[in-house]
């Protein structure tokens, strides 16, 4: 859908949000007489009216028969595509569109590549835009990450690297190289089902002319095997890390403890950038060196510093439990406090237990609306060390107090933030703050054109 297929029609936008602002301020620039309608939440009416004068606000969620009402329907990524009440008014006929969708439909010919994946697509996205930077080309880095493509709607690159969710990947067309770095359970909430989320994630695929994917995860490959333009990184063939070193094959082309972000798993992302570079016609190779100068992102196994004699680690982004394994497997053989919980999304924390079982940390602080259900479940394992926590400084102050003033405390929650918090960036935050950082130190590096 083009921004000219929305001249004249019943038009709504459905939050408000940054992607919702970013719609409303793409719609005043290429449709300035278009009336339009916003359905937010209650506490955003006054900044909305005072933002957009003279837009209808409506402080409440449509229901069917008001979604019905309209043509065309521009939805935020958040709000589920599943909804009854979005279902209902699509087979009434109305249509529903985003600022994704929009922005690829009016740029068909840019250079892009889309990253999406469980885990490791913010990172991987950021790397390739730094490491396609540090060989001269200018590139944009926008989506998920935090930047929605609408707010860079008017603006130019050489190459485009887009993250995006499961919420948006239905959205893309026309990609010239889809980025599949990961795929586990996640989201169950929005999409209902771990086959539906697998279905949603993997229709990137079907958008993309080529496509990179993790051939360390079988089950993708599979999913994968028919695309007619098939890479892969992490086999001993391709992009890999191995005893050490990034690899290109058979060739040793940089250390992977070059790459400035911790831990086996990013450098396995770094992998996926360098691919990626590759695939499009880059220098891989000369980038390569750019890896030691990356900007680790910000609540990613983010570093705090040391305080009390304790060494703090923030990696709020971690929302599901093998994220937090993770976490742990790049902390090391240290003594380590970790906190785990948030927002209950009736994930499975049963890999996450077991394996508790064989190689516990010194504390796991369980917090949060599903932290007595994680805590009840490695009780019941035999997990020893356990801790309770009602909400996230109640489990700061447990991680201190277990470690007595040795050690590390890594808040990786394995889980969303909603529980307590806006985001998991306002919850890295209020962790650096009880910990006694800055909390405005945390923010990402590199988003818009460079």
């Amino acid at each position: 859908m083009h921004w000219a297929d929305l001249a004249g029609r019943r038009l709504a936008v459905w939050g408000f949000g940054r992607e919702g602002r970013a719609a409303l301020n793409a719609l005043a620039r290429h449709l300035p007489a278009q009336a339009v309608n916003l359905y937010c939440a209650a506490d955003e009416v006054d900044a909305a009216r005072a933002a957009f004068p003279g837009l209808a606000v409506h402080g409440v969620a449509p229901d069917a028969e008001a979604l019905a009402s309209y043509d065309v329907v521009i939805k935020s990524p958040g709000i589920s595509a599943y909804k009854p009440e979005l279902l209902d008014a699509q087979a009434r006929g109305t249509r529903f569109t985003s600022g994704t969708a929009l922005w690829f439909a009016g740029h068909p010919m840019a250079k892009t590549i889309a990253v999406t994946g469980t885990k490791g697509k913010s990172t991987t996205s950021a790397l390739i835009a730094h490491l396609a930077r540090s060989i001269g080309v200018r590139t944009a880095l926008v989506g998920n990450i935090g930047l929605p493509l609408l707010e860079m709607d008017d603006d130019t690159a050489d190459l485009w690297v887009i993250e995006l969710s499961s919420f948006q990947t239905a959205e893309a067309s026309g990609v010239n190289l889809g980025v599949v770095t990961s795929l586990y359970e996640e989201h169950l909430d929005w999409h209902g089902s771990r086959e539906r989320y697998v279905d949603d994630k993997l229709k990137l695929l079907a958008s993309s002319e080529e496509v990179l994917v993790n051939a360390m995860q079988p089950a993708l490959l599979v999913r994968a095997a028919d695309h007619p333009a098939l890479h892969t990184f992490g086999d001993i063939a391709h992009w890999h890390v191995a005893d050490g070193w990034i690899r290109r094959g058979d060739e040793d082309v940089i250390r992977a403890d070059r790459v400035s972000a911790p831990g086996l798993h990013n450098a396995i992302n770094a992998c996926a950038a360098l691919a990626a570079l590759e695939i499009m016609g880059l220098d891989a190779r000369a980038a390569a060196p750019a890896l030691s100068s990356f900007a680790p992102l910000p609540h990613r196994l983010q570093p705090l510093g040391k305080r009390d004699g304790l060494d703090w680690i923030n990696d709020s982004i971690s929302t599901t439990p093998l994220a937090s394994l993770a976490a742990l497997e790049t902390v090391g053989n240290v003594r380590t406090a970790l906190i785990v919980g948030g927002h209950d999304r009736g994930l499975d924390w049963a890999p996450f237990v077991d394996a508790m079982r064989h190689h516990a940390p010194e504390a796991i602080v369980c917090q949060g609306r599903n932290g007595p259900r994680i805590a009840d479940a490695l009780e019941a394992a035999g997990v020893p060390n356990v801790y309770r926590a009602m909400d996230l400084a109640a489990a700061v102050g447990a991680a201190r107090d277990a470690l007595r003033g040795d050690g590390v405390v890594v808040l990786s929650p394995g889980a969303p933030s909603f529980d307590q918090f806006r985001d998991y960036a306002e919850r890295g935050k209020r962790f650096a703050e009880l910990a006694g950082f800055e909390s405005d130190a945390a923010h990402i590096l590199g988003l818009g054109i460079g």
